[in-house]
Formats: structure tokens, C-alpha cells, sequence
């Protein structure tokens, strides 16, 4: 875990070394040691110890110079994950114990003196694991945590967690940006989920938010000269939770004065480039591919697709409206289209697996998956009857292609598509793990409207600049603008976003007005710290924040973000080994002058 760190570094009063990185150059020395009991074993007489600290395994050996008294009272007094401190003389293992799945496997240390200082009950989980062991239950890890955090693979986690910071940092303040800190207790603005509200003592009926991200004030950063700005922040956000999504999380943010969008670009992916070398690979390429929002959707359903394979989404609506099927010929008169898929090979797939991409289809908001397969030269499905002898030629299946159709408007059929494309890949065995595929996503639109009210609602959020060619060449059609946004993608999955911002009051109100907040009174009262900033003289400016702990989970190679995260949350938003949330006395409540409603007091994990 620590290999690169010398042991005169760690050194204290109480130990001279650490236990993973003794090695066969240590042979003859006497050391101290400390650290706790991984595992024990007696051998008739001959006592072993394995003695862990966060740099890996030590053997401890208590040979015949140990009384057999001695060994029965070491033995019943040192218990698994009691801490120890020792010493003894490091010797060499004999061939044939040579252990060569640790780091300290040619040697062992054969103890002379051994102290416990930190005796330990019967641990509720086992730390020390064998092969093939089952891992226990995650909610009694997470109940546990301060022993699952004992297990080498979340400590490797952390301490990769920890170089990645310290990377980011060298690399953004070798570039100039200054690492800047915002306030946590802050003001509740609009930023696409809902707020961590903190009630203010000395201001009764008066709230703090916890911010979502330090957007407003770094923003004021470059309002006050600051041109280039980082910070390691702390964010919340109360919203549902999942695997790589927590109430809580740390983001890598960055803001820059008199700068464009390239700017941003080629900064961002020099930073990802030094985050993923010290993770061990040296494959990012220097220029990440680029692709249009519109493309993106167009083509893979979803706005951080994986080009780890193929599969690609095509319209074919032309086609459908030459054909007499009632379905289709419906869709197309609502003005909606036929777009789908080719998956070679899926024609052998059973009824019974393509219902189940069907499923997927449906859980994403669409009526049903149109199917049609060819085989042995035939074609098979319900559409096979409708097929003109142009349209089997316009489609182009080849033997043992399956064709997969969604008629629906195209906020329906592409989640629908993207999800069953993910499918037939998973299926199909397309997606090598060992490929990186980097993309920006480019051009998002500026805002998406309701299909019912037509309200705008801002695709990132309000502060981010539209396009000012859009702008000019549709003034009155802000649903057509596209925004200054971008977003970082790894083989389908954001590690961050960022935009050039509004450093124009007047645009800004504009776009607060656009999003329902025309009254002037209105803005100034929930954003009049920014517009002041603005009129104040606002350089050009814009910024990214990358999702730290998701980068953190790839490089890791964990499954889920809780097992990089020190002390996670579950999906109920529940800590389980401080049992937080907790109800509040009545009396610390009405100091904050607040009331719970009756039946609302307390809850279940």
C-alpha cells in the first residue's frame, strides 16, 4: 500500500519500522514493531503471528527461546486484531518457508519482547479473509466499519484515494490555479436537486443551505481577480441514492478567467491524464475524441455513451412509412419516429431473452420493442409479414442479425434503445474491459422544455452562457439554443462537466427570466450577490468539477462508491456505525425554533 514510503519516515518512539516493507536487506536488525493481530498459529511449541499495519504483513515468530509457559500465556492473552508492540531481530525464512504472496516473505521477525496494548474482543467480522471466503453481508460492514476498514483492499483504496488527491493538487497548482475555500453553510439557490437545509439559531424561521457545489462562489472569484481557482470541495445533495451516488461528495472544481472552452479542455484532460499514470496507467491519450450532444443522442441514446462497441442507433422512419403497420404508421403520424438497432447473432436468442430486452425497454418509458430476425435466409418476427421486398433490401439483415424497433417520441425511444443496446453488448461479450475510451460530450442544449406546459427548465444549470451564435440567429427560439457546456466521459460513465458561464448581468437576468424567475425584485432577493458580482466588472469565465469519488471508484476498480469513500452512507442515506440520522431532543429543537409533526419523529433504516 505504502511501499514507496521509507520506513524512517514512519518511525516513531515506539517502533523503528512498519511491518510490509521489511525485506531480506533488513536481515540482522533488531526492530520494534506495532500493529494488529491478522492471524495466529501454533504449531506444538512454535508460535506464528501475522502483524499487519496499513503497509502489508510481517511474519512474528516465538521459538524455543520462549518457555512453553510463555507460548501458552501468549497464545491465550493475544487475541485476532488485538495491537501489539514488539521487538525482535529480522532473519531469513528457510527455503522452503519462504511465502512468496507477501511483500515479506523472505523474512520473518523472531520476537524477543512483546507488549499488548490495544487488547480486542472477538471482531464481529473477520478481517483476515482466505481464499474463496465469502465476503459478509455489506450492511454489517458498513455496521462494522472501523474493522472492514482494516481489510488491505478499502486501505489500498484510501491510499489511492489519497496520491489522487495529492496529484490533482501539484498538477492545478503547477498551472497557477490557486486552491481557494468556499463557505459551507451557504444560501439555498436552484441547482437541480434538492438542498440540505441547517436552521439558523439567532435567526428564527431562517435557513443555511449545504451547498451542491461551490458554483455561485467561485464564479465571485473571478469577479474579485482570483483568474484561476480550485478547491477540493465538499458537496450535498438530498437526492435518491445508488451505487455511485452518495448525499455527500468530494469533487475536483475549477474555474478560470479570460479563457474558452479549449482552455478548459486541454486542462481537464492533462489533469485526468496525471490522475490515471498515478493509478498505473499510461494510456490516456493526450487529446480526448470529441462528439455533439445531438450526435450522442442520435446515435447511442444517451449523453455519455460507451464507444467500447458498436451498436449504434439508426432511423428509420423513411423506411417504416412505406410499410402498413399499424403501429408504426401511428407513431409517424404523431409526428414521433421509428429508430432501432441491428444486433448480429441475436436471432439465436430465445423468445424468452429478447422479452427480456423488451422489459428493459418498458422500464424506460416505451410501449413495446418492435422485433424481426433473420435466419437461414428467412425473416421471423411480427413485423416479417408488412416487409416489402425494398424494405428487406434498405434494412440489410444478414443471417442471424436481430432488428430491434422503438415507434415513440425521441425522449422515449432513446433511454429505451440505450438500455437495450447496453444489453446486447453485455450479452454478446462486445465490451473489453481493458479499453478506455475518452470522449467529450459537446454543444448540450441549453435548456429542455415540458412536452405538456412547454416550461424551460436549464439542462445544467442557470449560469451556464447559451451559445451566442444560437442566441443571434434564433433571439426568440431559446428552446433551439445550444449551451457552452461540456462533459467528460469514460466507456459510458460522466466524470465530470463543466461550461462557460454568463459573465454578462444582463444575459444572466435573461436567463433567470427564462427559467420563471422574471421578476426583478424576485431575482435580486435569491441571486443578487451574483448580479452584483456581475455588474461589478466580470471577466470571460467558465470552469469544470469532475465527481472525485467516481474517478476514484474507476481507478480502484471498486463496485460501488461506498468502498472508496471512508465512512459511506447506504442507499437510505443511513451511516449504520454512528446510526445517523437521529431523532433530536424536544428542547435542542426549540432552540432552533422548530417543530416536528406528530408522527413524523424518528424512522427506520
Amino acid at each position: 500500500m505504502s511501499s514507496s514510503i521509507p520506513s524512517s519516515v514512519l518511525a516513531t518512539s515506539m517502533r523503528t519500522d512498519t511491518c510490509g516493507l521489511l525485506r531480506r536487506s533488513d536481515v540482522g536488525r533488531t526492530v520494534r514493531l506495532g500493529g494488529w493481530v491478522h492471524r495466529s498459529r501454533d504449531l506444538g511449541g512454535l508460535v506464528f503471528l501475522d502483524l499487519r499495519d496499513r503497509t502489508g504483513l510481517v511474519q512474528l515468530a516465538f521459538g524455543p527461546a520462549w518457555s512453553a509457559a510463555e507460548v501458552q500465556a501468549l497464545a491465550a492473552a493475544v487475541g485476532v486484531e488485538s495491537v501489539v508492540v514488539c521487538a525482535g531481530e529480522v532473519v531469513a525464512r528457510e527455503a522452503d518457508r519462504v511465502n512468496p504472496d507477501m511483500g515479506t516473505g523472505e523474512v520473518e521477525v523472531r520476537v524477543h519482547s512483546l507488549q499488548v496494548v490495544g487488547p480486542a474482543v472477538t471482531p464481529a467480522l473477520p478481517v483476515a479473509r482466505g481464499r474463496g471466503d465469502k465476503m459478509p453481508a455489506e450492511e454489517l460492514r458498513l455496521r462494522h466499519r472501523y474493522l472492514d476498514l482494516r481489510r488491505p483492499e478499502l486501505q489500498d483504496n484510501l491510499v489511492l484515494r489519497h496520491r489522487l488527491l495529492q496529484v490533482s493538487r501539484r498538477y492545478l497548482s503547477d498551472h497557477g490555479y490557486l486552491e481557494l475555500e468556499t463557505p459551507i453553510l451557504t444560501k439555498p439557490t436552484p441547482e437541480g436537486a434538492r438542498d440540505y437545509l441547517v436552521p439558523s439559531r439567532v435567526h428564527p424561521g431562517e435557513f443555511y443551505a449545504l451547498p451542491q457545489s461551490p458554483q455561485i462562489y467561485k464564479q465571485l472569484f473571478m469577479c474579485c481577480g482570483f483568474d484561476r481557482y480550485f478547491q477540493i470541495a465538499r458537496c450535498f445533495r438530498d437526492e435518491d441514492l445508488r451505487a455511485d451516488r452518495q448525499p455527500e461528495f468530494t469533487q475536483i472544481d475549477i474555474e478560470a478567467s479570460f479563457i474558452g472552452r479549449e482552455d478548459i479542455l486541454t486542462l481537464a484532460e492533462g489533469l485526468i491524464g496525471a490522475m490515471w499514470r498515478e493509478a498505473g496507467h499510461d494510456d490516456v491519450p493526450p487529446q480526448f475524441e470529441r462528439m455533439s450532444y445531438a450526435e450522442a443522442m442520435e446515435s447511442y441514446g444517451c449523453d455519455r455513451p460507451d464507444l467500447r462497441y458498436g451498436l449504434e442507433l439508426h432511423d428509420y422512419s423513411a423506411l417504416f412509412a412505406t410499410l402498413d403497420f399499424a403501429v408504426t404508421t401511428t407513431a409517424l403520424a404523431n409526428g414521433y419516429r421509428v429508430r432501432g438497432l441491428v444486433v448480429p447473432g441475436g436471432a439465436a436468442w430465445s423468445r424468452k431473452q429478447v422479452d427480456e430486452l423488451e422489459a428493459l425497454a418498458k422500464g424506460a418509458g416505451a410501449g413495446g420493442l418492435l422485433r424481426l430476425r433473420r435466419a437461414e435466409g428467412a425473416y421471423d418476427g411480427p413485423l416479417a409479414k408488412f416487409l416489402t421486398d425494398h424494405a428487406k433490401q434498405a434494412l440489410a439483415l444478414t443471417d442471424g442479425d436481430l432488428a430491434l424497433f422503438v415507434a415513440a417520441p425521441d425522449r422515449i425511444s432513446s433511454p429505451a434503445l440505450d438500455r437495450v443496446r447496453q444489453e446486447c453488448a453485455r450479452r454478446l461479450d462486445l465490451v473489453d474491459d481493458q479499453a478506455r475510451r475518452f470522449l467529450w460530450v459537446l454543444d448540450f442544449p441549453m435548456f429542455e422544455q415540458d412536452p405538456e406546459t412547454g416550461a424551460l427548465a436549464a439542462v445544467h444549470h442557470p449560469f451556464t452562457a447559451p451559445n451566442p451564435e444560437d442566441m443571434a440567429a434564433y433571439p426568440d427560439e431559446p428552446a433551439r439554443w445550444r449551451a457552452l457546456a461540456y462533459d467528460a466521459v469514460l466507456n459510458g460513465t460522466e466524470l465530470g462537466g463543466g461550461s462557460i458561464r454568463t459573465s454578462d448581468p444582463a444575459i444572466q437576468s435573461r436567463m433567470f427570466a427564462l427559467l420563471g424567475i422574471g421578476d426583478a425584485e424576485e431575482q435580486e432577493r435569491r441571486f443578487g450577490f451574483l448580479l452584483e458580482g456581475l455588474r461589478a466588472g466580470a471577466p470571460p469565465h467558465g470552469g469544470i468539477a469532475f465527481g472525485f469519488d467516481r474517478i476514484a471508484m474507476l481507478l480502484a476498480g471498486a463496485p460501488s462508491l461506498r468502498d472508496v469513500i471512508a465512512f459511506p452512507k447506504t442507499t437510505a442515506a443511513r451511516s449504520l456505525f454512528e446510526g445517523a440520522p437521529v431523532a433530536v431532543p424536544a428542547d435542542d429543537l426549540a432552540e432552533l425554533h422548530i417543530a416536528v409533526a406528530a408522527g413524523r419523529r424518528g424512522g427506520t433504516s
